[in-house]
């Protein structure tokens, strides 16, 4: 498996690059890969999303720089934005178990694994995808999946701009608090050293050997 750091892109940019590379997935031309990176400001909205989860106007989003998009992907609205590291793996389920709620563990498990690496404490919640500290969401988990190849997957908060976040109800739910690797340590964290502790361990819960490649490999494809 090769991981490829994207940088910062745009969404629209990315929604493109993972439909390309998920056919290419699908007709086993690549192997799987995970893309890291950063997005400009975004809201997007999932298949059971709700545009009433926006609180603010679309001519308060335009004044504000953030795109809006709706997506192919499970669960409501959600933000992106620099200081968040998304990570969107582009791997087949097929030898997986076909299991996509074991995938979706998984995934939880590499986030919770990576907070601890810097002493933050969080856990899964039973009724809700994602990764939580004291009951507020460090990190969104969104996904897709075409003929049990993956698309999309987690935003991990490291030290966004939370007060976006309060620009709409996340994931969906109004009773729900946002918070940041940065808002919970009171100290801001190097996206790269972040990036450095996901892959080893999505190495090891996916059982996966995985090299960091040249982006240029992947980003032809945008």
């Amino acid at each position: 498996m090769n991981a490829y750091n994207l940088g910062l892109l745009e969404y629209g940019d990315c929604c493109r690059l993972q439909w390309k590379l998920n056919r290419l997935r699908l007709d086993g031309e690549i192997e799987d890969l995970l893309l890291l990176l950063e997005h400009p400001p975004t809201f997007t909205i999932g298949k059971s999303g709700n545009l009433n989860n926006i609180l603010v106007s679309i001519d308060r989003l335009r004044r504000e720089g953030i795109s809006l998009f709706t997506v192919q992907r499970g669960g409501d609205v959600t933000y992106h934005g620099p200081g968040q590291l998304v990570v969107y793996p582009i791997i087949s389920l097929r030898q997986r178990g076909k299991d996509v709620h074991s995938y979706v563990y998984d995934l939880e498990e590499v986030l919770i694994r990576t907070l601890s690496d810097f002493c933050i404490n969080a856990c899964r919640d039973k009724g809700h995808a994602g990764v939580w500290v004291n009951k507020k969401k460090v990190a969104s988990i969104g996904l897709g999946v075409r003929r049990w190849i993956t698309m999309h997957g987690f935003g991990l908060n490291i030290d966004p701009d939370l007060e976006r976040f309060s620009f709409i109800n996340p994931c969906g739910y109004s009773d729900r608090e946002t918070t940041s690797m940065s808002e919970i340590l009171g100290f801001n964290i190097p996206m790269e050293e972040v990036k450095r502790q996901v892959i080893p361990h999505f190495s090891s819960v996916f059982d996966a050997d995985i090299k960091t490649e040249d982006a240029l490999e992947v980003s032809k494809y945008i």
